[in-house]
């Protein structure tokens, strides 16, 4: 009968599952936990049957207090040795048990006269020893039987008996009395509270009369002569009156209880009701013990509200909070998630804090032991805390260092905060996509919590800190979670963040005192608004010389540190560091060069722990052995010793890189073929620098003829790498003349910049971080649009010495620096 299972699946699913049996029914006179003695299990054991049950007999199970319906199923608790030997014996034979209710529910060993002669047949789905040592037998009622004959020699009841069959026989009058039980069943569940869902969905699915009427008279509070009636009760018809008459008066019982409820209530006024409930709750934790304890924990939270010296509106809301724990019960569900609010409330830093001073000298000492080099950047950090220092309620700009990885972006933001006197706290926004992480979740949901913003304020327990947002270009974009980066508008605005509203908290929070300093790696993919709040300080990247500086003074000693050796034990002089620089790393930054490092104490650490050396100096002999080949070349001279070859400078997300741009011919139908991954706006370059070479092939000494009839083919190497951007069109132009020329470009010669169909230069982006790539890879002449000259003191002083540069405002210019032979020279197109 699955609907009489559906219905009882939630007590029946925890026995089976061998939870706790504290609900079973005690029903043959055993105490549920009371485990048995090792001597009852001898005499259980002693009572096995010598001889077989015949097969027209019945094991019976004597019960106590209760009746068990058929099509229902229920735990039974079973302490005597009697019955654990019949329900043993039922489970071993795999044969059913007949469950009978005792006329005498005081006799210990009941005999045929203490038992009513009707009961119901069951089987034992499973039969448990529970962990206490107790004995529990789960049983599914399946047909009414009536006992004949009680038969001997069994060590519990055995007796023959005749099954009673459900009648299937319906008339309407069997059908409207089922009607109208299920109707008033359903009218008593509507007046009780919490009624499971799958109670009243079983009542309404079941159709036949016989199993409604033992379904519902098996859930009644009835006592058990009242059900045992109902059991022996065979006539269908008779059975749905007793039930009808019953849930009557149970239904006018019910309405006039809560009738009176109802007005015991109105007589109560508000206040006297509030006094009833509080001094029932007093009483209640009284006897459990819990009095004492759960007022000291509100009045701990009282004194933590008056010492985070809350604002007005927060204290008011922090003490409405506090009430409505007073009032909760500790089981409630919500208990928990208003503990946790007000335990937020009251760790948060609201108290007003005096601003750290700010040592500007000793800020530049800090500044300058921290980092060598980035003279502007550092210049421009000293104006901030001077600004700081003289107004410190003035609104100061949120700085954002932008530049590859490794150049020193978080460190800076460390050392500000060393100088003055901050704690410093980083919150990574890479990846992040959801609004809720910058603004907290609303307290409606379950495990919300506070956005990553103030749970860092907590974490530094100081509203008067550094906090980085660290990779704020990499924010997710909006979707149905939100906009990341609108949550970050308020948190970022001087006018707006004195009064930030978090999400999970609902009240303003001052966060004007927060120094925020943000980092990137590019600046197209910040948000325009978010971009506009924030002041731009670019870190390019270092020159060899810088970085060989770095190298000697910050990250040997880190990697010493990190190795566990000492200077005594591991020396590298400056040949083998200026080596590792330029023929195994080109970045940059400085951390792949920091890993390289890396790689030679790690070597030099398994000499000197296998006993091998004490000390290891470290030249540049070694550097190839322990590292492996070089994995940088200047490859230049190579690539463009040939016409059709210039070398181009390109900005990257990880600092400059140079490109070769390659250019040949072939007969054909006249058409540019581009290859190399190119983006369209390259594309569009190559496009417009083939124009301009066919309109001035005269003025450069090209021969025409047979151009149109040959395919020219761009190829940018490294085709793996998607590459894009307009600074290429003078590298194409020169690799398209050096091809129709027969004329080489010069291999120690780059050059950047975007041309117009006139001929002109115009001027591009990343200038210093394109001449650096230039001076790592061993060039010594660049060609830069003269447009970009105001850029000149922006380029380090080292590659404006070791560099030649030229400014050029026209593509003749740039065709007479660049290529290299007799300047009349031109061939005839051709293979």
């Amino acid at each position: 009968m699955p609907d009489l299972e559906f219905a009882q699946k939630d007590l029946t699913g925890r026995m089976m599952n061998g939870e706790s049996t504290k609900n079973s029914v005690a029903a043959d006179g055993g105490l549920p936990g009371l485990a048995p003695s090792e001597a009852d299990a001898e005499i259980v054991a002693e009572k096995r049957p010598t001889k077989s049950v015949p097969e027209d007999a019945l094991i019976l199970l004597p019960v106590r207090n209760f009746v068990l319906f058929p099509g229902l199923i229920l735990p039974i608790a079973i302490g005597r040795q009697a019955s654990r030997a019949a329900a043993q014996e039922a489970v071993r034979a795999q044969r059913p048990i007949g469950v009978l209710l005792q006329s005498k529910p005081d006799v210990d060993e009941p005999g045929p006269d203490d038992l009513h002669w009707v009961g119901t047949t069951a089987n034992v789905l499973r039969y448990i020893t529970a962990p206490d040592g107790s004995h529990h037998a789960i049983c599914q009622g399946q047909q009414r039987f009536r006992i004949l004959e009680f038969l001997d020699g069994y060590p519990f009841p055995v007796a023959r008996v005749e099954q009673i069959a459900q009648s299937d026989t319906l008339n309407s009058d069997i059908e409207a009395r089922a009607l109208n039980l299920k109707q008033r069943a359903m009218e008593i569940l509507r007046l009780l509270p919490q009624v499971p869902e799958d109670m009243v969905a079983a009542i309404d699915n079941l159709k036949s009369p016989g199993q409604l009427a033992d379904f519902i008279a098996g859930l009644m509070e009835l006592g058990a002569a009242e059900k045992q009636d109902l059991l022996e009760t065979f006539d269908l018809q008779k059975r749905l009156d007793k039930l009808l008459e019953l849930l009557s008066h149970r239904i006018e019982v019910m309405r006039l209880s809560k009738e009176i409820d109802e007005r015991t209530k109105e007589s109560i006024d508000e206040q006297g009701r509030k006094h009833l409930l509080h001094e029932q709750l007093r009483t209640i934790q009284k006897e459990l013990g819990e009095g004492d304890e759960r007022g000291a924990e509100i009045a701990e939270l009282e004194k933590a509200i008056v010492a985070a010296k809350m604002p007005e509106e927060v204290e008011k809301q922090a003490r409405k909070e506090l009430k409505r724990l007073e009032r909760m019960s500790e089981a409630a569900g919500e208990y928990s998630m208003v503990r946790t609010y007000l335990d937020w409330l009251v760790e948060l830093p609201w108290a007003t804090e005096s601003e750290p001073p700010i040592d500007i000298a000793g800020a530049r000492s800090i500044l300058d032991g921290d980092h060598y080099g980035l003279d502007k950047i550092k210049k421009r950090i000293l104006e901030y805390l001077a600004v700081r220092k003289l107004n410190p309620s003035g609104r100061s700009p949120i700085l954002c260092f932008v530049g590859p990885p490794g150049v020193g972006k978080t460190s800076l933001g460390q050392s500000i905060a060393k100088a003055t006197g901050r704690k410093f706290i980083r919150l990574s926004l890479g990846g992040v996509h959801d609004e809720a992480e910058i603004r907290g979740h609303r307290r409606t949901y379950i495990g919300s919590l506070p956005g990553n913003i103030i749970q860092n304020i907590r974490k530094a327990a100081s509203r008067n800190c550094v906090m980085m947002l660290d990779e704020v270009d990499k924010l997710g974009a909006g979707g149905f979670h939100g906009d990341p980066a609108s949550a970050l508008l308020e948190v970022l605005d001087p006018e707006q963040n004195a009064t930030f509203r978090d999400s999970y908290l609902g009240v303003p929070f001052d966060l004007s005192s927060v120094m925020f300093i943000c980092t990137a790696n590019v600046l197209d993919t910040i948000p325009g608004p978010l971009r506009d709040r924030m002041e731009i300080i670019h870190l390019p990247g270092y020159t060899a010389q810088e970085k060989l500086q770095i190298a000697r003074r910050y990250l040997v000693s880190r990697q010493l540190a990190a190795t566990g050796l000492t200077p005594q034990q591991f020396e590298i002089d400056d040949e083998a560091l200026t080596m590792i620089i330029h023929d195994y790393t080109r970045e940059a930054g400085v951390r792949n060069l920091e890993r390289e490092i890396g790689n030679v104490m790690r070597h030099t650490a398994v000499l000197i722990a296998e006993g091998k050396a004490t000390r290891v100096v470290i030249g540049r002999a070694d550097i190839p052995v322990i590292l492996g080949p070089r994995k940088f070349e200047a490859e230049a001279a190579m690539r463009t010793s040939i016409p059709g070859v210039a070398t181009g400078l390109a900005w990257t997300p990880v600092g400059g890189d140079i490109l070769f741009i390659e250019a040949t011919r072939m007969p054909g139908g006249g058409r540019l073929i581009l290859t190399g991954q190119l983006g369209d706006v390259m594309k569009e370059s190559a496009q417009a620098a083939l124009s301009l070479v066919k309109a001035r092939a005269v003025q450069l000494g090209i021969n025409t003829d047979g151009l149109d009839k040959m395919y020219i083919h761009i190829h940018v190497p490294s085709g793996a790498t998607p590459k894009d951007g307009p600074s290429a069109g003078v590298a194409i132009f020169v690799a398209l003349t050096s091809l129709l020329t027969e004329r080489p470009v010069r291999s120690d010669t780059a050059m950047t910049g975007e041309i117009s169909l006139r001929g002109l230069v115009l001027p591009v982006g990343g200038i210093k971080e394109k001449v650096l790539a230039a001076l790592q890879a061993g060039i010594s002449r660049v060609l830069l649009p003269a447009r970009n000259q105001k850029e000149l003191d922006e380029i380090p002083a080292e590659a404006r010495e070791k560099l030649e540069l030229i400014w050029i405002d026209h593509v003749d210019e740039a065709f007479a620096s660049a290529l290299s032979g007799p300047e009349s020279g031109g061939g005839k197109p051709g293979l």
